[in-house]
């Protein structure tokens, strides 16, 4: 019986400098099915980028390569057609990334409808940069937000088409420690959760997307939420939902804030050895 997640986090440049942390499963049955769609994307995938790590290193250094990598991404777009009328001086701006994020939704489109005619047109380099833009709106609005340590490891090709139980929601947690591992959101879209806290009025009804579809892709959080951190939190998300009931309609169990959580480090999380290990070398799940 498969017991632990095994990653071997090594030096970008220097892939033998390595080290190996456990995680070990939680026995849920959404653990399980997580389970089978990491080796369904482990077999027919690679990861997008297994340097997707946020919250390390200065301030100073973590905002300039937020704006680089976002307005790479607005070039490399304009370049094939100028639809983008912005750049991002500010890491601050939540209003232009806001806007930033609607022309991801408008050109790269909601999940799986990536198949019109104009998308597949698109050379790859731009079809890469539309997709990267929502990412890195996301590491600007987590640099602004203070940028608390966590990696994300996804496999961009595989489909997204299974959708969580209604029992799966009583596992959803809004309290952790360091070093969970959670279910990485995949929707093409923004929550409950991310509306309170950006302010956007740029987003269309159909690109509010609670967290209902799940793949293989997770995120490892090195940072801890406490029971204070989260009741603050909530009671604002909450607040924000009454004030915008007529969008969002009646409550659903999908809109729970909070994520749903599959392992746990075993031990302390050694952020000395993480500093320069920021590269997920290899994924695996090993037996006791």
């Amino acid at each position: 019986m498969v017991s632990k997640l095994r990653i071997e986090y090594a030096n970008p440049s220097n892939l033998s400098d390595s080290i190996v942390i456990d995680y070990r499963l939680r026995s849920t049955s959404i653990v399980k099915r997580w389970l089978e769609k990491v080796a369904q994307a482990q077999e027919l995938y690679t990861i997008d980028d297994s340097a997707r790590f946020y919250g390390f290193g200065s301030y100073e250094v973590q905002v300039k390569d937020a704006l680089d990598r976002i307005n790479h991404n607005i070039t490399v777009i304009n370049l094939h057609k100028q639809i983008i009328t912005r750049t991002l001086t500010d890491i601050n701006d939540q209003d232009t990334l806001n806007y930033l994020h609607n022309i991801f939704e408008i050109h790269h489109g909601l999940l799986d409808q990536q198949d019109d005619e104009d998308w597949l047109l698109l050379p790859e380099s731009v079809k890469y940069a539309l997709a990267d833009l929502n990412l890195c709106v996301h590491r600007c609005e987590s640099v602004a937000r203070g940028a608390e340590p966590r990696h994300v490891v996804t496999w961009y090709g595989l489909p997204k088409t299974d959708i969580l139980e209604l029992e799966d929601y009583d596992r959803v947690q809004y309290t952790w420690t360091a070093g969970t591992v959670f279910l990485n959101y995949v929707e093409i879209g923004k929550t409950l959760e991310d509306l309170t806290f950006d302010n956007d009025q740029y987003i269309a009804a159909g690109a509010f997307q609670p967290f209902r579809h799940y793949s293989a892709d997770f995120v490892v959080r090195f940072f801890e939420q406490t029971p204070a951190q989260a009741a603050e939190k909530r009671a604002i998300i909450e607040q924000y939902y009454r004030d915008h009931k007529s969008f969002f309609g009646e409550w659903h169990t999908h809109y729970k804030p909070g994520n749903i959580p599959v392992a746990d480090i075993v031990g302390a999380v050694p952020f000395a050895e993480l500093e320069s290990r920021q590269y997920v070398k290899s994924v695996n799940f090993i037996q006791e």
